[in-house]
C-alpha cells in the first residue's frame, strides 16, 4: 500500500471528515474541535460509497437501490441531485429522465420532449425542471443501461423518482433503526446551469440540510460537485464536509468555462490546484484515470502523484467508478469477451486500494466491502 491506514486515518481526522457518535437528525450547531477529531473513528477506511446506492443491482436513484447498499454494508450512499418546476430537489444523475424513467409511456407528457442544451451539450428528452414534483410522482424508475445489466429491467416500475427529502427521513429513519449515523454523499448536478433558470441547487440543499441536523461539521453527510464555485456556495452555507468532483485531465468544469477561467483539471490536480481547492473543500472526488492512468490498451499505467499530492494538502481522496462487468474494468482485470460479465473485480479493487486512497464510489458495494476488508487491520469483517 502507498499509505497505511494509520495515515488515513490522520488525514481524514485533519480534513475534518466526522461520523458523530450521535443519531442523524440531531438539532445543528457549530462543531468543536473535540467533535470532529472524534467522529472520524466511526468512518471505515477505505470508505466504500454505493454509487447512486446499490446500483449494480437495482435500477440508479431509488429508495430501492439506496436500501440494498444500506443491507450490504455501504459506508455512504450516493445521491444526484436535479431540481423540478417547483423546486424540490429530487434524485437523478441527470435531469433528463428519457432514459431513466417510463415518462415516454405517458401520453399526457408527450409534448415536453424537447432539446436543451445543458453545459454545452445539446440534449433531447425530457427534463426534471420541466415537471412539478406531483407530475414526476407520476412516473416509475428504470434501468438506465439495460444492454449491459438485463438483470436490474426486473426492477422496472418498481420504484418511483425520490425526493431528496424523502431520502433525508429515510436516513434518519435507518439511522434510528440500527443505532448508528446513515452517511450520504450528496451531489449537486448542472448547478450554474439550473441557477440560470432560477432554480439554485446550493440554498435549497443547505436548507434541507439544516432543517434534517445535517449541516454540521460532524454530520454525516457529504456535499460534492464538479463545479468549485459549487462547492464554495455551499461552504460558505453548511459546515459539512465538502468535495470537489475531478473529471478527466483535459476538461474544465462548466463554471470555469462560462467565468473564462483557462484552468483544466490538470491544473486542479497539481500541488497548486489541490492548495486552492483546500482553502474550501475537505476532499476531491477524482475519476480513478487520474491516479492510475490507463494506456493505449486499456490496461492500468504507473500511478500519478495525485494521492501522496492530495494527502499533503490534508484532502481525503473518494475517486468513481469501480464497478464488475468487464465494460468498465481496466483489460488486465477482464474475463472472457462478454461486456456485460463479470471480471476480476475483487483484483481491480485490491490495486485500487493499495495507492492510498481514503475511499471509493462503486455500483456493488458488496464486492468493494469483500475487497476492503483486506484494507481494514484490526476490524471485524462485515461479509463473513
Amino acid at each position: 500500500m502507498t499509505q497505511g491506514g494509520a495515515a488515513r486515518r490522520t488525514v481524514l481526522g485533519a480534513a475534518v471528515l466526522a461520523a458523530g457518535t450521535g443519531i442523524a437528525g440531531l438539532s445543528a450547531g457549530p462543531a468543536s474541535a473535540s467533535e470532529d477529531a472524534a467522529g472520524h473513528r466511526d468512518l471505515p477506511y477505505p470508505t466504500v460509497i454505493g454509487h447512486r446506492g446499490a446500483s449494480g443491482y437495482r435500477p440508479e436513484h431509488t429508495l430501492g437501490s439506496y436500501q440494498l447498499a444500506l443491507d450490504m454494508g455501504a459506508d455512504v450512499i450516493e445521491q444526484d441531485l436535479v431540481p423540478t418546476r417547483d423546486g424540490h430537489l429530487v434524485c437523478r444523475h441527470e435531469n433528463e429522465i428519457g432514459g431513466t424513467t417510463d415518462v415516454a409511456d405517458h401520453p399526457e407528457f408527450a409534448s415536453r420532449r424537447t432539446t436543451k442544451s445543458v453545459d454545452g451539450v445539446s440534449v433531447t428528452g425530457w427534463f426534471t425542471e420541466d415537471f412539478t414534483l406531483a407530475e414526476l410522482k407520476t412516473l416509475r424508475a428504470k434501468e438506465r443501461i439495460p444492454a449491459l445489466r438485463q438483470r436490474n429491467t426486473l426492477y422496472d416500475g418498481q420504484w418511483a423518482v425520490p425526493s431528496f427529502e424523502e431520502v433525508l427521513r429515510w436516513a434518519n429513519r435507518e439511522s434510528r433503526r440500527r443505532d448508528r449515523q446513515v452517511w450520504l454523499h450528496v451531489e449537486t448536478k448542472h448547478p450554474s446551469y439550473f441557477r440560470g433558470l432560477g432554480l439554485g441547487l446550493e440554498e435549497p440543499l443547505a436548507k434541507l440540510l439544516r432543517r434534517y441536523g445535517r449541516d454540521r461539521r460532524d454530520s454525516a453527510v457529504f456535499v460534492q460537485s464538479f463545479e468549485p464555485s459549487s462547492i464554495q456556495r455551499l461552504s460558505r452555507l453548511v459546515s459539512a464536509p465538502r468535495v470537489v468532483l475531478l473529471s478527466a485531465a483535459g476538461t474544465r468544469p462548466w463554471d470555469f468555462e462560462q467565468a473564462k477561467d483557462p484552468r483544466t483539471v490538470a491544473d486542479l490536480v497539481k500541488p497548486e490546484g489541490l492548495k486552492w481547492i483546500a482553502g474550501f473543500a475537505q476532499g476531491i472526488g477524482p475519476t480513478m484515470d487520474l491516479i492510475l492512468p490507463r494506456t493505449a490498451d486499456g490496461r492500468l499505467g504507473a500511478p500519478t502523484t495525485l494521492v501522496k499530492d492530495a494527502h499533503a494538502q490534508g484532502l481525503l481522496l473518494h475517486p468513481y467508478t469501480a464497478r464488475n462487468e468487464n465494460n468498465f474494468l481496466p483489460a488486465e482485470y477482464r474475463k472472457g469477451t462478454d461486456p456485460t460479465a463479470y471480471g476480476d473485480a475483487l483484483g481491480a479493487f485490491k490495486t485500487y486500494f493499495e495507492q492510498g486512497i481514503d475511499g471509493i464510489f462503486t455500483d456493488n458495494p458488496d464486492t468493494g466491502l469483500l475487497a476492503a476488508e483486506a484494507f481494514r487491520p484490526g476490524r471485524r469483517p462485515v461479509n463473513r
